[in-house]
């Protein structure tokens, strides 16, 4: 079981790194750092939902973010499978953006 553990957790991580390569074309930081990842689920068989937000419901990368962050997931070696869900319960808003984010922003 403890293996299984650190198998998750170690892909857990490679789907973190995965996420920080992914800019919103609007803003020069990734999206992990600015708060839009809300959560990461991965189940025994490898499947990987991810629950994240977008800055505005009328994000100009409404349509092709959520598809680039399913494609980059997927393209990890131990990923079965990847699945985006968008939400906007609860809203972004610049509290939800990481101190290097705001630092990066000039906002600190």
């Amino acid at each position: 079981m403890e293996d299984e553990t650190l198998d998750t957790q170690a892909l857990g991580e490679k789907i973190v790194k995965v996420l920080k390569s992914i800019y919103d074309p609007e803003i020069p930081v990734d999206i992990y750092e600015l708060g839009l990842i809300y959560d990461v689920f991965v189940n025994e068989d490898n499947n990987v939902k991810i629950l994240m937000t977008l800055t505005t419901p009328n994000c100009p990368v409404a349509e092709t973010l959520p598809v680039e962050v399913e494609d980059k997931v997927k393209s990890l070696k131990m990923v079965n499978d990847a699945e985006v869900e968008i939400t906007f319960d609860p809203p972004w808003t610049q509290d939800l953006m990481s101190e290097e984010a705001k630092l990066e922003l000039g906002m600190l």
